[in-house]
């Protein structure tokens, strides 16, 4: 190890995540050291938890030469934790359940449109739209006025979402005085 060398703290992999992810991260935390392959090597094991340490100390001695290597076997040895990507359609399946807040609903779709890497913002008002109640007023509204960005898209959501909150504080209040 350099002698001015000061192990950055890492998220410690679990065998659990996203190998991918994990060796982003890694390679982030040491990007001042990246030229050196001894170094991201040697220091690269004490980015693991136990459990992915214990699958990995299984590699034979003198079998990686290089860091690319020691990652490649290491996307090998945890590959199946691998990340894959909603597939565009997945949008079309969003639907609001019955009983559910307009805020639950568009927590759930900003999640999934997301994962999918967002990026088309038509996709996103429509998608949207088309996951609402047929009888709800957002529904109406993005039918009538469909919304020229995401901006308004979101700030149009925005709205529905106090006035949902406003009802239902309401709703709260009458009950308590009754």
């Amino acid at each position: 190890m350099p002698s001015r060398f000061t192990r950055p703290t890492f998220i410690s992999y679990d065998g659990k995540t996203d190998p991918v992810e994990h060796v982003s991260h890694y390679i982030h935390m040491m990007f001042l050291h990246n030229h050196n392959d001894a170094l991201m090597s040697r220091v690269f094991s004490s980015s693991l938890g136990p459990t992915a340490l214990g699958r990995f100390n299984g590699l034979r001695k003198g079998s990686i030469h290089s860091f690319a290597e020691l990652i490649q076997e290491f996307g090998v040895r945890f590959m199946t934790y691998s990340w894959v990507p909603q597939p565009v359609d997945a949008l079309l399946f969003m639907k609001m359940e019955a009983r559910k807040t307009l805020w639950s609903y568009t927590s759930r779709y900003w999640e999934l449109y997301n994962e999918i890497g967002g990026g088309n913002e038509k996709i996103a008002a429509s998608t949207f739209r088309l996951g609402l109640p047929k009888d709800s007023k957002l529904r109406e509204s993005l039918t009538r006025r469909p919304p020229k960005d995401m901006r308004q898209l979101m700030r149009r959501i925005e709205e529905y979402k106090k006035l949902e909150d406003d009802r239902q504080q309401s709703k709260g209040k009458a009950l308590a005085v009754t």
